[in-house]
């Protein structure tokens, strides 16, 4: 009984809490239109072949035809439906960027976590490394990475994560540095909690919010990568992302051709994404940070 009321309890609360964040989050034009757009892209992202006219593979109509009824966005060099083509490439750019964004988020979590908490020789050590790789030209050493591993959509993923964890480790070490020195951490210590549980149960909680709100932020630095390395050739060529889908269009001389509906298609939901994602994370740290919400 008395955790069975336990559980209601904390199902209000988190109830209340929820409710409290929507009423403010909800006041913020830019975010409401950022979370709709991503909304529709996963929502494509998660049943293209719903959504999609044909298939993305096979060549449906005559080649570099310019946009139709039958064809809505055109066809590119090899006759293949260009609507069909950016549905699909919805889900390897969102799934790329949403894997490296884990990956970024859990390297950056930990070491912030465990830089602030301990301090003194190991947090030092950790900051050090966390200023070499910030003061590393990020794009340079993706395409270095991305060029020694093996083209596919995880090492994608695995390249941009392990170069964009540092902004997180950064922010979550200065508000782990703030948090440890509260009445709580304190009377946990004085109990005899052990550091696991303090920084488990006590400390990552407490950051949990401004942690999400950064994944976004590091969502929309994730798309605009994999783009720029798909664009390059170093990405996973087979896989259909939006970044491949340029790669290709220019690669054909869409550019040069005029073939307007070979490349801006793709080029525009890139853009839109990395804008709903920042509208998003901007709305969310608003809300989530006391400090930044308007009077």
């Amino acid at each position: 009984m008395l955790s069975s009321f336990r559980i209601k309890r904390r199902l209000v609360v988190q109830k209340k809490a929820f409710e409290q964040f929507w009423n403010l989050y909800k006041t913020k034009n830019a975010a409401l239109v950022g979370l709709a757009v991503l909304l529709v892209l996963c929502v494509l992202a998660a049943f293209p072949n719903i959504f999609s006219p044909y298939n993305p593979l096979l060549a449906s109509g005559p080649r570099m035809s310019p946009p139709s009824w039958s064809h809505l966005l055109g066809t590119d060099d090899a006759g293949e439906d260009l609507l069909s083509q950016v549905i699909w490439g919805s889900r390897g750019s969102l799934l790329i960027g949403f894997f490296a964004t884990f990956i970024a988020i859990l390297i950056g979590t930990s070491v912030g976590l465990l830089s602030g908490f301990y301090g003194g020789l190991k947090g030092e050590t950790l900051m050090r490394v966390t200023d070499i790789f910030l003061i590393l030209p990020t794009l340079p050493l993706m395409i270095i990475l991305a060029a020694v591993l093996k083209p596919s959509l995880w090492n994608v993923a695995f390249v941009i994560g392990i170069t964009g964890w540092t902004g997180t480790a950064r922010m979550v070490r200065s508000a782990v540095i703030s948090l440890k020195e509260r009445t709580y951490i304190y009377r946990a210590r004085a109990v005899g909690c052990t550091d696991r549980r303090i920084i488990g149960q006590h400390l990552l909680p407490d950051v949990v919010p401004l942690i999400f709100a950064n994944a976004v932020i590091v969502a929309a630095f994730a798309v605009a990568s994999e783009a720029f390395l798909s664009f390059l050739g170093l990405g996973d060529l087979s896989t259909i992302s939006w970044g491949s889908i340029l790669y290709f269009a220019f690669n054909m001389g869409s550019f040069t051709a005029g073939a307007y509906w070979f490349f801006l298609p793709p080029g525009i939901l890139i853009v839109a994404t990395i804008l709903a994602f920042t509208g998003v994370g901007y709305g969310l740290d608003e809300v989530l940070n006391p400090r930044l919400r308007k009077v």
